[in-house]
């Protein structure tokens, strides 16, 4: 092994580690928030909602990433709509993911017990405030591991969007390993880098996990 023929690349990866970065963290919260829209539309007394939302979820769920990202970047401007790869990034993972997201917070929704929200409704509770202060942190309580784990492969699938000129991780790493020819050093770091964003993101899963559970306990 030889990691000093790499040493002077070690901006380059910083770089694509800061993409990678602010790509996962808008995306989890896009996804976080279409999730949450599109839960609540699954479970939603309205047909159409309750239809359009399953439709949302049984057809992301069911595309290939990779070919919703190029839909969307090489797609796109076929018919005129121009997105640089960034936000095709961003906004593709955002929605694929959402749908993951909102399949995980469905199932959540629908193990609160009725009896708490019936009470929140004779209460006089508008359904928003129903749904914001009492659904839903009862709801995450029990989702937020498994939707951690959606989180942590959206973070893996950030790779897929080098595929679309993004300089994020993987992109340049391998730029890096075509000029320096050391292919096992370069995606040595690219493990690295992706265990150390993979590592803090499980770490704020646990942290808000205990908050919530502590949070709900009080309220109990």
């Amino acid at each position: 092994m030889n990691f000093s023929a790499i040493s002077g690349y070690l901006g380059m990866f910083w770089d694509g580690f800061l993409v990678t970065a602010s790509v996962s963290a808008l995306s989890i919260a896009g996804s976080f928030i279409i999730g949450v829209i599109v839960a609540f539309g699954a479970v939603s007394r309205r047909p159409f909602l309750r239809k359009a939302a399953r439709g949302y979820i049984g057809l992301f769920r069911n595309i290939p990433f990779i070919v919703q990202v190029f839909f969307f970047y090489f797609g796109l401007p076929e018919i005129g709509v121009y997105i640089d790869a960034f936000t095709t990034g961003t906004m593709a993972l955002s929605i694929a993911v959402g749908a993951y997201a909102a399949d995980v917070l469905r199932s959540g929704i629908e193990n609160v017990d009725t009896g708490v929200i019936e009470a929140a409704e004779v209460s006089g509770l508008s359904r928003f405030k129903i749904y914001r202060r009492i659904i839903l942190p009862i709801a995450l309580r029990v989702s937020l591991r498994p939707l951690g784990s959606v989180f942590i492969n959206l973070v893996l699938t950030t790779s897929i969007l080098s595929t679309i000129t993004l300089n994020e991780l993987t992109g340049n790493a391998k730029i890096v390993a075509s000029d320096t020819f050391r292919p096992f050093e370069v995606y040595f770091f690219l493990l690295l880098f992706y265990c150390v964003l993979t590592y803090l993101l499980s770490l704020l899963i646990n942290l808000w996990h205990r908050r919530l559970n502590r949070f709900m306990r009080g309220a109990e």
